[in-house]
């Protein structure tokens, strides 16, 4: 269960560690019961459109953001992971309490050293690969990054400031990133550094996406 929590649950929930996209799940078992916990882990969508209170509350509270429903989650796989939880809650501070990012002003110095990492300048600390070897971000010239994920210009944005997207990237969700980060993880100061970079993308005038697709096209021809 710990690795189930670690994969479906920890971008979007701590135990401990206060609200990010869904609710903190300490001592969630107080909260209500059991029957209606796995019902609503198995299948949150059924249980918000069938009109619960608490589930809407939770939905109006997320943003309209819908937990997904997990491939998986069988009434026993729900079991353990509220048995896991329950155990964490104990815990002075549990393993899922998120990871602690400073929360002081960002600096020109965090956007620089979080571009470089993005870019790859800077090597990662555990062997990761660098963001740039996937992913894009408006600014980028040349090549403008991999286009095998997301275009990561808006993603502060989308992942609703510092925190959330800070505990995002200490244990991504996503199947490929949680195969080659899970043993190579980013490090407190790197995430740091990374999302001050990404917030820093907001505030940057658009280019023309075109234009940098047809020189990597014009550089591949030649």
């Amino acid at each position: 269960p710990t690795d189930d929590f670690r994969q479906n649950c920890m971008s979007c929930h701590t135990v401990g560690g206060g609200r990010l996209t869904g609710p903190d799940l300490k001592n969630v078992s107080g909260r209500k019961d059991k029957a209606w916990l796995i019902q609503f882990m198995q299948d949150p969508k059924s249980v918000i459109d069938g009109g619960d209170p608490y589930a809407q509350e939770l939905f109006k509270a997320s943003r309209g953001v819908l937990m997904p429903t997990l491939t998986g989650m069988t009434k026993a796989s729900a079991e353990a992971l509220l048995t896991l939880i329950d155990a964490e809650s104990k815990l002075e501070k549990s393993q899922f309490a998120g990871i602690q990012i400073s929360d002081r002003p960002f600096t020109p110095k965090d956007v620089e050293a979080g571009e470089g990492i993005f870019l790859g300048k800077v090597a990662l600390k555990n062997g990761g690969p660098s963001c740039i070897s996937c992913h894009t971000a408006q600014g980028i010239k040349l090549f403008g990054g991999g286009t095998l994920a997301p275009d990561l210009t808006t993603v502060f944005e989308r992942y609703q400031g510092r925190k959330t997207l800070s505990t995002w990237l200490s244990a991504p969700a996503t199947p490929t990133m949680q195969s080659v980060y899970k043993k190579q993880a980013l490090d407190g100061e790197e995430i740091l550094a990374l999302v001050a970079y990404f917030q820093s993308t907001l505030a940057r005038n658009p280019e023309d996406v075109s234009t940098v697709r047809l020189n990597f096209i014009l550089i591949g021809l030649a």
